[in-house]
């Protein structure tokens, strides 16, 4: 059974930093592309980043470059979303997701319910 699951999310002021971590399980981790997204009160969820975790490219959707970094641990089966510089708009549940053959930019850019999911966490940048 696919398992991901999502750490690391709360409360944080405007410019500060943040770490997420989606702890995974269930399935062959090198086959699969590994990504976080967010969803916003009253908005539909979004791309932020994608890794593969077989070749270890990435994609960062323009609101996330400069600001996140994506990363894998294939020992621990471990995707980590590093947030610097927050601002209020980031602001979301954020969650894990997995989908295998694919790639970053592809995952990123469109989702569908039937890609594995986490429950997600809750990020909140106050001003």
């Amino acid at each position: 059974e696919v398992q991901l699951v999502e750490s690391g999310g709360g409360l944080v002021q405007a410019g500060g930093s943040m770490r997420l971590s989606c702890r995974t399980s269930g399935f062959t981790y090198e086959r699969y592309v590994i990504g976080w997204f967010r969803q916003g009160p009253g908005k539909e969820r979004e791309g932020v980043s994608c890794i593969s975790n077989s070749d270890s490219s990435t994609y960062y959707t323009d609101s996330a470059k400069g600001r996140f970094t994506i990363s894998s641990d294939n020992a621990e089966n471990t995707v980590t979303l590093q947030m610097n510089n927050l601002n209020p708009g980031d602001s979301a549940v954020y969650y894990c997701g997995a989908r295998p053959f694919s790639d970053p930019e592809s995952f990123c850019s469109v989702s569908y319910t039937m890609d594995h999911w986490g429950k997600g966490t809750l990020v909140t940048v106050s001003s």
